[in-house]
């Protein structure tokens, strides 16, 4: 019987989000694909620095342990490098001990193509063209966008804070918001209290992060979620009817009426957060890893 990752949580991350990589990038950039290779060879013993990815790649990773080695969780690489300019990046993945034994070597072009042949539901990479095409494929995807370095937070929790609308959920009701004002927006989802929101890209990632808790008591589960929206009374329950229609369980339900994330954020200690909105990546990136999520009203087609 051939191997198969049904069933499991399959997660795709680009070298450059995994790996430090900002020294070659710009050997590229500068100098060229011949000069970037040369770098890449010269160097594939020396392993890379820790990327923005890689604190949340370890935790995942180590969930596996925590379900009783059951291999659960599936980190795949997809590239752009080459598979000879990639055994540097190989080579780190041995040298931190990670688990993470496939990947796609695309030789510069995108390996958004492989996504769905991999079974991902999450796609992270520091490519916004990348990350858009995985969205387009029905994928949750986010480009990353901090700037705080690879260090990640402390404990062996992984807390993933999401955004609600254009991300868990379906646009629809900032479409309205972006087109008319809040007062129409508010007025608009009152009416529509009891009719559940249509999903967004991150839903099937979030059940899928649901279906892994599940293993564990509420109290002990190694994953802890957190929905973070600018939303407050009275549009906050049509939220929670959604979410109870959809039988997913988030376990932080933060409704800020307009306030600031940032601080939230950090008072929650996420590992990761996922916003739609430029603004609010760009106020939480320098604290938390955070992944722009390209799509809906507020991310027009360039």
């Amino acid at each position: 019987m051939p191997s198969t990752l049904e069933d499991k949580l399959v997660i795709a991350i680009s070298s450059r989000a995994l790996f430090n990589l900002d020294d070659s990038h710009r050997v590229y950039q500068e100098e060229g694909l011949e000069a970037y290779s040369a770098y890449q060879v010269e160097r594939e013993e020396q392993p890379l620095e820790p990327g923005e990815a890689f604190p949340l790649v370890h935790k995942l990773l180590r969930l596996n342990e925590q379900l009783g080695g059951d291999q659960q969780v599936e980190v795949v690489l997809l590239s752009r490098n080459s598979a000879d300019t990639g055994l540097r990046v190989f080579n780190s993945i041995k040298h931190y001990d990670l688990a993470i034994s496939r990947a796609a070597f695309c030789g510069g072009e995108s390996p958004w193509r492989y996504i769905n042949a991999f079974g991902c539901q999450l796609f992270l990479s520091s490519e916004a063209e990348d990350v858009r095409y995985a969205l387009d494929c029905g994928v949750a995807a986010a480009t990353l966008v901090s700037n705080k370095g690879g260090a990640g937070k402390a404990g062996e929790q992984l807390r993933f804070a999401f955004d609600g609308d254009a991300v868990i959920f379906s646009d629809e009701a900032e479409q309205v918001y972006k087109s008319e004002g809040l007062d129409a927006f508010t007025a608009s989802e009152v009416a529509a209290a009891k009719r559940p929101l249509a999903g967004g890209p991150f839903k099937p990632f979030l059940a899928a992060l649901h279906r892994l808790q599940q293993a564990f008591p509420a109290t002990e589960a190694p994953i802890r979620t957190a929905l973070v929206t600018a939303r407050s009374a009275p549009a906050h329950e049509r939220v929670i009817r959604t979410l109870r229609a959809w039988d997913i369980r988030i376990d932080e339900s933060i409704f800020l009426g307009g306030l600031n994330k940032t601080d939230f954020l950090r008072a929650y200690q996420a590992d990761v957060f996922f916003d739609d909105q430029q603004s609010h990546c760009e106020s939480a990136s320098p604290h938390i890893a955070t992944g722009h999520v390209p799509h809906g009203v507020a991310n027009p087609p360039t």
